[in-house]
């Protein structure tokens, strides 16, 4: 299988970051060489938070030292999440750009953790700004929920069609837009090229945290895995439903419980339009 560079925050408690994202790759059977941005008790979604961001001098030591033993050299995707500041945004774009002198059949895949509904933009704007600007440029796969999607592109994104139309000419990077309204009760994840390809999925209320990572870590993996863009699409979405259904009415994913049917369910389980 493949091994994969994922970089983004880490809780000590609770399945958001990494601690979604390696799970998921790792029960696809993908090697995961993590990379911490921020380490904190859990997501902000709790009373009292602890921790703080990782200085950016200790995460380019960490990736100096991965890379003088050697075991950077042979990267097949790396995944970028939640980054705290523009210093991150740059140290990965130089990453990357390193990692394809090596190998330039490296898959990068950025889910642009800048904001949500209702509350918005929840990061600077600069940062989100840096974002659009100099990782989307240089990604395969941009995983943007609804929202993001907007922000990211200036365009309105209330329906399929919308999300699709949204991404048309946004450099070679391939669109999925996530958590797309699809009608009464609906959600759509989006293809977001002249395919409009979707997976549709019951909206489901008071979903734990985590879902917008999981999903991206699944579609990265599937794809590593061999499957087309269709097909991992479709898996992703429909392992992100047994995990949702297996996590209603509690305060995190009951993702160690479930990943081993999430990364083998058959895309059956959603709808395809």
């Amino acid at each position: 299988m493949a091994r994969i560079l994922a970089i983004s925050s880490y809780v000590a408690y609770g399945h958001v970051g990494l601690a979604a994202v390696v799970p998921a790759l790792q029960g696809l059977g993908h090697q995961v060489i993590s990379l911490p941005t921020v380490v904190l008790s859990s997501h902000y979604g709790y009373k009292q938070v602890g921790g703080s961001r990782v200085p950016i001098e200790s995460f380019l030591e960490i990736t100096e030292g991965l890379e003088a033993n050697g075991w950077l050299n042979n990267v097949d995707g790396v995944i970028t999440g939640y980054l705290p500041d523009t210093d991150f945004v740059g140290a990965v774009r130089d990453r990357i750009v390193q990692l394809r002198r090596n190998n330039d059949q490296v898959v990068y895949l950025c889910d642009p953790v800048i904001g949500d509904e209702p509350k918005g933009l929840y990061v600077a704007q600069e940062l989100a700004e840096a974002i659009r600007k100099e990782l989307l440029a240089i990604s395969d796969i941009v995983t943007p929920n609804r929202f993001e999607l907007g922000w990211l592109t200036g365009e309105d994104v209330d329906q399929p069609e919308q999300a699709a139309a949204a991404a048309q000419g946004r450099g070679q990077a391939l669109f999925v837009a996530t958590s797309v309204p699809a009608g009464k009760g609906l959600l759509a994840n989006v293809i977001c090229d002249e395919t409009e390809e979707r997976a549709v999925t019951r909206r489901y209320d008071a979903v734990p945290h985590g879902t917008g990572d999981l999903f991206a870590a699944l579609l990265l993996g599937h794809l590593l895995a061999g499957r087309t863009t269709t097909e991992a699409m479709a898996r992703a979405t429909a392992g992100v439903l047994v995990v949702i259904e297996a996590s209603l009415g509690a305060e995190e994913l009951n993702l160690i419980e479930t990943i081993t049917r999430a990364v083998a369910v058959e895309p059956a389980a959603v709808a395809r339009a």
